[in-house]
Order: structure tokens, then C-alpha cells, then sequence
């Protein structure tokens, strides 16, 4: 009787080179100390908390008192919740492992789609260029959460299109789940139309129709799964109101990448370009338009970057594994063993993961005065002034709204519109006739601004205006008559 051969031992190979990625990102995000960098950070929380608390995703405005009732479409409010869930079971260390563990979810699917077609060294490579786009995005936010889905999601259309078949019915869910954690899920749909159209000008004559059935039906359902949120057909249009607002430019995230230094995006695209055009890469047609649509749309918001850093190496893996080594038979990857072999190691990678995870909760993550926190400045603001209206950074409305503080402006830029961006811009800028017009019409009693702001030099030379704290980080300023009895002198550290 005939032995069963023993499976390749390239297995483990494979297996390490999906683990040791994914746990060099979960350790970097463990121990990144720029995790809150973005003030976004505390209001999601914020609004996971409110949520928690009401049992209900809010429809309107519940924490500024510019734009307090006004429509407001929760569309993160899913990963909104996770973070307060995290926050709650573990404070801001949760929040970081929470951050953490999806980024190596994401890694590893990647790890795992790139090496069917390339050698090690390449996955290695690509895997680098992708963190170095990647690096500068890894904050506690609820686009790091959808990393996994995004990835899951441009995996299993590049498998059906390996198996000449539409994607599998098992993603619609899996939509239902992402429109409700992240505006994003509208690439996957945008995704899917590509694929669908690739799938469709491959196919023979005589199959095109069934092809186009087939796929469209998947396209309409996807897209009727995407619709199942709080926010209906205003969630699904949300990405698209965003774009067009004329004021995103103010906002750092939504502005155009600038070539005046060297940037991780522009390295990566012209080693990407390099070797392209060195080893003659050949890119199906649709896959080279996707994947330069968003490159153009990641040069125009900087934010858009982690879309290309997941999405491109994915769609570029397979004409580069052709182009680099074009005698070798395809995949590189190895079959998997027996199942009985499997559970010992993934046991073992499972058990690191939680012992670091847990590690890091069991550290304390202590929030410190920053450029989205002001922490010790807000904590010299008596709690009757903080009742009042208040003019504040950009970047400081969530801070505040995580105290309990109502903000003039914070990062939902999209629930302001544009026309508050614009009040928020020039009385920012220190321009005499929008500070007496928006302080006039807010009744604003204070503000709360770092110490380089033109605003803070104007306020200083106003009469009956004075500071009541100021540090490096932050400068609060006071009306003289707006002031509690007994109110502190100047501060400073």
C-alpha cells in the first residue's frame, strides 16, 4: 500500500512569514507613543460612550452648542463603540491593543494574499513600503478598525477572479458590518464594480451575459447590505458629501500631499515605478486603472494614502511575481498541513498576542499634555466658566468634548459645514470683524488655544480680555466680565 507523502515543511515558512509581520505592527502600535496624536481620538470615544450610555445612535448633535441639533450622521458609530468598549475595559491602554490588534489583522491578511506570489524577500518589501504610507496613519481611529475589512474584502475578489466566478455571498454580511464602522466600505463596493468590470471584458461572448448577471446581482446586494445602518441612504451618500465640501482643504488630513520634502507615498511610488518599468510588469488593464485612481486620489487627500498602502500591493502581487521570476510555476505558497498539525502553533501565536495584549493593558496609558489635549490648561478653567461658550483649536474640540466641555469646533468638519469652517478660519486667523461678529453672535466667554495661534495675540492687545493660564501647549483667555468671583491670576507652569 502506497505511504501518503508527508506536506511540504514550507508550511511553517509561509505561517511566519504571515505571523512575524502582523506582530512587528501589533508591537509597534503597542508602544507608539503618537496613538492619540489626533485629537478624533477622544470625541469617538466620546460618542461611544453616548451611545453606550443612550442606547441609541444619535441623530443630531449631542456636544458642541455651534451646531448643537443639527443633522449628524453617525456613520463610525459602530467603531465609535468599540473604542468606549475598549476604553471602558481597559482605559486608554485598551484603546492602543484595540488599535493594534486590527492593524496586524490587517498585516496578516496582506502577508498572506502576497506570498502566493512572491518570494519572501518581496513579501518582506512590499510589506515595508506598504507601513511606510501606512506609519503616519496609525492613530487610535476608526479607519485603523476597517484595515482588516479592507484587505479581507480586495482578497476575496482577487480570489474570485482567480476561480473565474463571482465573490463569495458570504462578504454581504461582512458589507452590513463595514458600512457600519467606516465610511470606507464604499470602496469595497467601488471595488467590486472594477473587478466585476474585469471579470466581464475576460469572459468569452457567450458567457458575458451570465457574467454580468451574476455580478451585478452581487454589486445590487452588496450595496443593499451597505444600506442597513442608522443613517440609510444618508450614509451611503456621506463619502460623497464629504469630497464635495468646498472648505476640506483647511483640514490637515484633506489636503494635497507636498513633494517639498521626501514622503513615504512618493518613495514608494517611484521604487514601485522603478521596478515596474525595469523588470516590464504587465498590469491588467482595470486592476493598473484602480490602482492609479487611487494613487490620484491619495495625492489629493492625504487621508485617502491608506487605502493605496492596503489595496495597491494586493492588486500589483501577481504581475510582479510574474515580471521578477517569470519561469517559476505559480503559487509560491504551500499547502497547508493536516488540521491536527495547526492548532499547537496557532495556539502558541494566539497565546503571544494575548500576553502582549494583555501586557499593555496592565501598563497604564497616561494621557499628557499635548497638541489635541490640554490637559493641565483645562483643569485651571472654573467649572462655571466652562459652562459658557468657548472659542477653541481645531484640535482641541475633542479633548473638550471628552471632559464634558461643549466646543465652537471640532473634528466632525462635516456636521459644521462649510460655512461655520469658514467663521472658524477667519476668527482663528485673528481677523478683527469676524472675532467681533462670531464672539458677538456665540456669546463666547473664553478661549482655549495653543500659544502660536494670531487669535491669542489679538485677544492679548483687546481690552477687557485677559489670560487666566498659559503653557506651551495652550493659552486660555477670558472676557474680564465673564470671569467667577475670585477667579485665578495668569498661570503659568
Amino acid at each position: 500500500m502506497a505511504s501518503i507523502p508527508a506536506p511540504d515543511g514550507r508550511w511553517r515558512r509561509d505561517l511566519a512569514l504571515i505571523v512575524l509581520p502582523a506582530l512587528a505592527i501589533f508591537l509597534y502600535c503597542l508602544l507608539d507613543p503618537t496613538m492619540f496624536a489626533d485629537g478624533d481620538s477622544n470625541w469617538h470615544i466620546a460618542t461611544g460612550r453616548w451611545i453606550l450610555a443612550h442606547g441609541a445612535v444619535p441623530p443630531t448633535d449631542p456636544f458642541s452648542y455651534t451646531a448643537v441639533g443639527r443633522p449628524w450622521v453617525t456613520h463610525e458609530w459602530l467603531s465609535e463603540v468599540l473604542m468606549a468598549l475598549a476604553w471602558l475595559a481597559g482605559g486608554w491602554s485598551g484603546v492602543v491593543v484595540l488599535t493594534g490588534a486590527c492593524a496586524a489583522a490587517a498585516v496578516a491578511l496582506m502577508a498572506a494574499e502576497l506570498r502566493r506570489s512572491l518570494r519572501p524577500f518581496s513579501v518582506i518589501v512590499a510589506l515595508g513600503v506598504s507601513f511606510g504610507m501606512l506609519e503616519r496613519h496609525m492613530l487610535a481611529r476608526p479607519h485603523i478598525i476597517t484595515l482588516p475589512l479592507l484587505a479581507l474584502w480586495t482578497v476575496q475578489l482577487l480570489e474570485a477572479r482567480r476561480k473565474d466566478r463571482a465573490p463569495p455571498l458570504w462578504l454581504l454580511p461582512l458589507m452590513l458590518l463595514w458600512s457600519n464602522l467606516h465610511g470606507s466600505f464604499i470602496f469595497g463596493l467601488a471595488f467590486t464594480a472594477f473587478f466585476a468590470l474585469e471579470a466581464f471584458l475576460a469572459a468569452p461572448a457567450d458567457r458575458r451575459l451570465d457574467v454580468a448577471t451574476k455580478s451585478g446581482a452581487f454589486g445590487l446586494a452588496a450595496g443593499a447590505f451597505s444600506l442597513v445602518t442608522p443613517n440609510g441612504v444618508r450614509g451611503f451618500f456621506y463619502p460623497l458629501y464629504v469630497m464635495s465640501m468646498k472648505n476640506l482643504q483647511t483640514i490637515s488630513e484633506w489636503q494635497s500631499v507636498s513633494f517639498m520634502k521626501p514622503t513615504s507615498l512618493g518613495l514608494g511610488a517611484l521604487l514601485t515605478l522603478f521596478i515596474c518599468l525595469y523588470r516590464g510588469v504587465r498590469v491588467p488593464a482595470v486592476r493598473l486603472a484602480l490602482a492609479l485612481l487611487l494613487l490620484y486620489m491619495s495625492l489629493q487627500h492625504i487621508r485617502l494614502e491608506v487605502v493605496l498602502a492596503v489595496v495597491a500591493p494586493l492588486l500589483l502581487a501577481e504581475p510582479l511575481g510574474r515580471a521578477l521570476e517569470p519561469d517559476r510555476a505559480m503559487p509560491l505558497s504551500s499547502p497547508w498541513p493536516p488540521r491536527r498539525q495547526l492548532p499547537a502553533p496557532l495556539t502558541a501565536i494566539a497565546a503571544v498576542f494575548l500576553v502582549l495584549g494583555v501586557s499593555r493593558i496592565a501598563i497604564p496609558e497616561v494621557r499628557r499634555d499635548g497638541v489635541t489635549a490640554p490637559l493641565t490648561a483645562l483643569a485651571h478653567v472654573p467649572p462655571a466658566l466652562r459652562a459658557r461658550p468657548v472659542f477653541n483649536d481645531y484640535g482641541f474640540g475633542g479633548w473638550l468634548i471628552f471632559e464634558g466641555v461643549r466646543p465652537f469646533m471640532d473634528g466632525r468638519s462635516d456636521m459644521y459645514g462649510d460655512d461655520l469652517i469658514k467663521v472658524y478660519v477667519q476668527v482663528q486667523s485673528g481677523d478683527p470683524v469676524a472675532v467681533a461678529r462670531a464672539f458677538s453672535r456665540y456669546g463666547v466667554a473664553w478661549t482655549i488655544l495653543p500659544p502660536t495661534t494670531p487669535l491669542v495675540a489679538r485677544l492679548d492687545a483687546t481690552p477687557g480680555w485677559r489670560r487666566l493660564y498659559a503653557d506651551k501647549w495652550a493659552v486660555v483667555q477670558v472676557r474680564s466680565d465673564a470671569l467667577p468671583p475670585q477667579a485665578p491670576a495668569a498661570a503659568r507652569p
